[in-house]
This record gives structure tokens, C-alpha cells and sequence, in this order.
């Protein structure tokens, strides 16, 4: 089958064999940018072997992450991934996405039914209270039934209450590739949902970023059928209530994969191009220095058969991007690129603070850390050292 006639159902498929959903963080303006350590580098983990692409992995801190796939798995580590083990498995289930709000409660979405065979649990969100050792779909979800969730964002925001600083995490969650889009929201840490339907303005919705209460992204496409979409970001300032157009592309057969904000003005995403024809080669990232409200497209890589899918930085130099071929870096925010070997098919890469420094996580068809390298462990040092072009 051609690669322009592919089905949803297919492109999905095709995801499987091949967010800003992130730990609970801010971007404020006066946080500094993260630097590496010196001499760290990218380097494999042990993990379970998985066949295809496994989607999500979050860490609340450097030593405890989760990641889960769409077996229905959710996996644990407390020592900053050397160790994992099998917290939760459902068969049935295919985990999309997790966020978590610390290191005992947090969420996971599923991306339900209509995709792949085995694929049965209609139940698009759950929750666990207990550090991922047992999970129990959300019930009560306001509305229509959503039909599956891509991603899941959590962010622990400040506000005032009667004069004084109180905190209160908020939590979305939005799915699904396909369709239909709709977009789930708590803003008491998922005592209490609300639903925003999606579809008067994206027809699919792949990845989520909020800021605060009000301001917020969604990456996505314009159309169910892979072949008409366009590639679409949408922001609002309101909570959700309107939402304006960012960005859409000219091309057909492309939709937004995943997004991340180093910074409140600085962020990155990922183009995913489904073009059939073998002469449109080039693949791009868009970008924007203005918080989301104008973006524009980076050149990546030549490559007709190279697919995109996650994308993680640093600061707003410093950044990876994940494919069906390998990663690839930048150290200009995004001028120039380089492959890197980070693993194939990551589809979500995670930045994790760890004192003034950074470690960094890939997940996809295995799982890699970005920090000094353990003794014996196989490092994949670049060439020439990282030097962090200042913006």
C-alpha cells in the first residue's frame, strides 16, 4: 500500500511497528537554562525488549520515572533508570501517554479501541494513587464518551487564595490521532474534569503544553484522513474557551506530532510528512520565539523515508529530535542538525532537572538516558564537545 493511501487506522499501525505532555514543571521567565554535565552523552538502558514504538515516560525527579506502551504496560525505576520494573500490566489496553503529578499519583491514557487487533479497553483515562502499582480507569468523565488519549500534560502553578500563595496542579489531556479531538481538563489535579471539544478547530489532536490556567497549546491536524490534513497548532488565552490559529502547513498528509517549550517564548515541534511522492524529500521543525503565536519551519533532514516523532530541549539551544531512523541534535537552536544515536522510533524525550544540571530521557523502541555514563555502560559521545550557543 502506498504511503499517501494509507488509512488512519494504518498510520497509526504504522507508528506502532516504526508533549508538551511532561513532568510537573514550570517556564518562568527567570529560571535558568539547564546545562549538561560535562562529559555526558546518550547511552541505552535495560529494559524489556519491545517490538515497534513505545510512546511515553516521565520522570518526577532524576531518580523516579515511569514509561508505559501499548501492551498495556507501565514500567518503574527509583534509581534514575538503571532498574525497572513491572509496577502494572493490562492486557487489552494501550498506554499512549502518562503524566504524573509526584511520585505516587498521576495518569495514564489509553488510545483505545478501532486501531490495532488486541486493542479492546474503551476507557480512555486512568489513574493511579498508589506510585503505579495499580491503576483504575477515571469514571464520570463529563460528556460523549472520548475515544482515546495521546497525550497528557501536568503543570503545578501558583496562584492567590485569600491573600495568600496556595498551589494547584492542573491536568490535561487530549487525544486523539484519528479523531475525534477533544481535549480533557482538571484544574485540581483530576478531582474534577471538564471536556473542550476540539473539533470546530483541529480534526485530530496529538500533543497538549499549558503555561497556566489560561494560556495554553495543542499540536495537531486538520483532517481524520492523513492524506488531506495539514500540519496545525492552535493556542488559547482563555482557559480553553477560543482558540486561534498558529500555524498551519501548505502541504497535504501532515499534522503536528509533538511539541516542546524549553523556555515561556522558545519551543519547538515536530512535522510529520505522510507525502507519497518520493521527490518531496525534505522534512522540517517548526519553531517559535514568541510563545506560541507565529511559527516557522526549520530544515531537518533530505529524507523521503525519515518519519518524526518526538522532540525534547534542554534550553533554547540545546535539543533532540526522534525518528523512525535515529535521532538527531542541535546545539544552535536548530540551524544546523546532526544525527545522534538516542535509539529509533523515540517518541517522547523528557528533561529532567538535577541540580543547575539536566538529565535527560528517550522512550521509544528502547529507552536512553542522557547523563555521565555508569562504568561499562556503552556511551555514545558526540565527536566534537556540545558548546550551548547563548539566544
Amino acid at each position: 500500500m502506498k504511503r499517501g493511501t494509507r488509512t488512519v487506522a494504518a498510520l497509526a499501525a504504522s507508528c506502532v511497528v516504526a508533549a508538551c505532555a511532561s513532568a510537573p514543571e514550570r517556564h518562568d521567565a527567570a529560571t535558568p537554562a539547564l546545562q549538561p554535565a560535562p562529559g555526558a552523552s546518550w547511552y541505552k538502558l535495560a529494559t524489556e525488549p519491545y517490538k515497534g514504538k513505545q510512546d511515553d515516560l516521565v520522570f518526577v525527579d532524576a531518580d523516579v520515572g515511569f514509561y508505559v506502551n501499548g501492551k498495556g504496560k507501565v514500567f518503574r525505576s527509583d534509581d534514575g533508570g538503571a532498574d525497572w520494573s513491572l509496577a502494572f500490566a493490562q492486557p487489552g489496553t494501550f498506554f499512549r501517554a502518562i503524566g504524573m503529578l509526584d511520585a505516587t499519583h498521576g495518569f495514564a491514557g489509553n488510545l483505545g479501541t478501532d486501531y490495532f487487533p488486541g486493542v479492546t479497553d474503551d476507557k480512555p483515562l486512568y489513574r493511579t494513587d498508589d506510585g503505579g502499582r495499580h491503576w483504575h480507569a477515571v469514571e464520570g468523565l463529563p460528556g460523549a464518551p472520548v475515544k482515546g488519549i495521546c497525550a497528557i500534560d501536568v503543570l503545578h502553578t501558583r496562584y492567590m487564595n485569600a491573600g495568600t500563595m496556595a498551589t494547584r496542579t492542573l491536568v490535561h489531556a487530549a487525544g486523539r490521532v484519528g479523531g475525534p479531538a477533544w481535549l480533557l481538563r482538571s484544574i485540581d489535579g483530576g478531582e474534577h474534569w471538564t471536556k473542550i471539544d476540539m473539533n470546530p478547530h483541529v480534526a485530530m489532536i496529538l500533543d497538549v503544553k499549558f503555561f497556566d490556567e489560561m494560556n495554553g497549546v495543542v499540536f495537531a491536524g486538520s483532517d481524520a484522513n492523513i492524506e488531506r490534513s495539514h500540519a496545525v497548532i492552535v493556542t488559547t488565552n482563555d482557559g480553553g474557551q477560543t482558540w486561534r490559529k498558529a500555524y498551519e502547513s501548505t502541504r497535504p498528509g501532515e499534522l503536528i506530532w509533538k511539541g516542546f517549550f524549553p523556555s515561556r517564548e522558545v519551543g519547538y515541534a515536530t512535522l510529520q510528512s505522510d507525502d507519497e511522492d518520493a521527490a518531496n524529500v525534505q522534512r522540517y521543525v517548526v519553531k517559535t520565539v514568541d510563545g506560541g503565536r507565529t511559527w516557522r519551519e526549520l530544515p531537518l533532514a533530505r529524507d523521503h523515508a525519515l518519519t518524526e516523532f518526538g522532540v525534547g530541549f534542554a534550553n533554547d539551544t540545546l535539543g533532540w529530535i526522534g525518528t523512525t531512523k535515529g535521532g538527531f541534535e542541535t546545539r544552535d537552536g536548530g540551524a544546523s542538525w546532526h544525527p545522534v544515536d538516542l535509539g529509533r522510533n523515540v517518541n517522547k524525550i523528557r528533561i529532567v532537572p538535577d541540580h543547575g544540571q539536566f538529565v535527560a530521557f528517550a522512550v521509544g523502541s528502547d529507552v536512553y538516558k542522557f547523563a555521565v555514563a555508569p562504568a561499562g555502560a556503552a556511551s555514545n559521545v558526540a565527536a566534537t564537545p556540545i558548546a550551548i550557543a547563548r539566544p
